[in-house]
């Protein structure tokens, strides 16, 4: 019975793909059924979508599938398994990495959906699930076809809704708040006591999206849709809607191009997880093969790093794949035999990438600094190389501790309070800028290939052990000139607000990256509901 059911469909689905080739203007080609409160479906390519027969204000709504219609990968497979990874651990990824043939045998559309909505969300609490926010939405932009994307987008203000084959909760932010799309109809997982089941309601239209979007249930004026071979769109009840379908095929889905970040509607500042990869079936297989000998590796890293002298530690690290570079501005005003005689040591001002930015200040000075920090672990503090000092977030208390620092020697601070991982520096606390005249901005960037070492929902005493699991990192600081008298606070009787201004500017020039006044608090409230709690 199920194969008679589909075997019209698929049938459709092949002429029409074998019509594309024969025909030179498939732009002409129409098929005409009756289906719902659809009129007819123009099967055509996706370039010749702008409407050369509809004027665009008789257009009210546009209907279009994620996966088929915007997204230039033909697999969910990542997808899941970044839910899988983040939201159970690495027993759940290895367990629907070795599911991956049945998936494939099945295809993903159907019963291999099934198995890896199962395996990804069974056990998770449905009420900490941030993951379609946090992590998911940074893989589906970087998955975003430009021609795709303008096809969307060209419609301006029309009421737009995406439909998705993967769970609502998966991609309902990304949606909304990255594409700035009005509504998106997914499918609903079962709970049970506050748990994901794994299971997914039946493929029936959303009476939120209804309600909202078509009021009376029939959606006014005249209404597009675009959808994908590859996937059973037109079965879905919007499209029903729809006056006309255009169809993309996988074929031209190959040619698209990666839409380029300046034209992501909304800029990808903040971003969580630990996985710094795409994790399709090949690269799953590499990190699996790579965890015994990194476990190993991570060892000899560590071990160097904290009981061999500085020299040789960056020595050890560039042999076992973690390179550095270090570019100086002016040698001269860090050379620490010029503040002999002042009374306190230099305050090296860096923006915030890993845990590791103070001690790679150390190793590139060659000589070790305090590091004050905001919040990392006890695990972490007891494990740095270089003594860590926490602080309390009470200014008085704070501006104390860094005073006897200061007294005894070389301190290291990012001020942004926590890490940012894209091109972005966050606002920078003026305290710094009150301690002393002698501050050396640090501009530090860090690239990884496997893992982040950094995490806004995770466990903090992990983000150490993340950073060494990384087969190859490189790491560079650029340390800027020392700041002239004139923008200092003392002798240049600057306001602190305009020091720490101008050390951003300065350290977002050197890099490149895009000066921001968001906070460590809008950080932590975007990516994990709070204001920042040590793990």
């Amino acid at each position: 019975m199920a194969a008679a059911k589909y075997f019209p469909r698929k049938l459709l689905s092949f002429l029409s793909k074998f019509q594309f080739k024969r025909q030179t203007n498939p732009s002409s080609l129409q098929f005409w059924f009756r289906k719902g409160h659809a009129t007819h479906s123009m099967f055509q390519k996706f370039t010749s979508l702008p409407h050369n027969n509809i004027k665009s204000e008789q257009i009210t709504s546009l209907v279009f599938h994620l996966e088929g219609a915007l997204l230039k990968s033909s697999s969910l497979f990542p997808y899941f398994m970044l839910v899988a990874f983040e939201g159970g651990g690495l027993l759940r990824v290895l367990i629907l990495f070795l599911l991956y043939p049945l998936v494939w045998l099945f295809g993903e559309k159907q019963i291999g959906l099934n198995i890896m909505v199962f395996v990804s969300f069974v056990g998770i609490k449905s009420d900490k699930f941030r993951i379609g926010s946090s992590v998911l939405p940074k893989f589906l932009l970087e998955d975003v076809g430009n021609e795709g994307f303008n096809g969307v987008m060209n419609y301006g203000d029309k009421r737009k809704i995406a439909v998705s084959e993967m769970p609502r909760i998966m991609v309902e932010c990304f949606v909304k708040d990255y594409l700035r799309v009005d509504g998106v109809e997914g499918r609903e997982l079962k709970v049970f006591c506050g748990y994901f089941l794994g299971l997914m309601e039946g493929k029936k239209g959303n009476p939120v999206v209804l309600k909202e979007f078509h009021g009376d249930g029939k959606m006014g004026g005249y209404a597009i849709g675009i959808g994908c071979f590859e996937y059973k769109a037109f079965d879905d009840h919007l499209f029903s809607y729809c006056k006309e379908i255009y169809w993309v095929t996988e074929a031209e889905k190959r040619k698209w191009e990666i839409l380029p970040r300046d034209k992501y509607p909304k800029p990808l500042i903040f971003h969580d997880g630990r996985l710094a990869f795409r994790p399709t079936p090949l690269a799953s297989l590499f990190m699996f093969m790579w965890l015994p000998l990194g476990i190993f590796v991570s060892i000899i890293r560590f071990t160097s790093g904290t009981l061999l002298p500085l020299s040789i530690v960056n020595l050890v690290n560039s042999s076992t794949g973690f390179k550095s570079t270090l570019s100086i501005s002016n040698p001269s005003s860090i050379n620490s035999t010029n503040y002999d005689n002042k009374p306190t040591g230099l305050l090296y001002v860096c923006n915030h990438r890993t845990l590791l930015d103070p001690i790679y200040v150390s190793i590139f000075i060659m000589k070790p600094v305090t590091a004050v920090t905001y919040s990392t672990s006890r695990f972490t503090e007891i494990m740095s190389p270089i003594k860590t000092v926490g602080l309390t977030r009470d200014r008085e208390k704070d501006k104390e501790i860094m005073e006897q620092e200061l007294s005894r020697g070389d301190l290291a601070v990012c001020p942004e309070g926590t890490t940012c991982r894209e091109p972005y520096l966050l606002r920078f606390s003026p305290l710094f800028a009150e301690m002393t005249d002698e501050i050396v901005p640090v501009a530090i960037d860090m690239q990884v290939s496997m893992f982040y070492g950094s995490t806004a929902s995770g466990f903090k005493w992990l983000d150490s052990i993340y950073n060494l699991l990384n087969p190859f990192a490189m790491y560079s600081a650029t340390i800027l000139e020392k700041l002239p008298s004139s923008q200092t606070c003392n002798s240049g009787e600057k306001s602190r607000i305009e020091v720490a201004n101008y050390v951003q500017n300065k350290i977002g020039k050197a890099l490149g990256f895009e000066c921001t006044s968001l906070t460590r608090k809008d950080k932590y409230m975007i990516l994990a509901g709070n204001e920042g709690i040590t793990k």
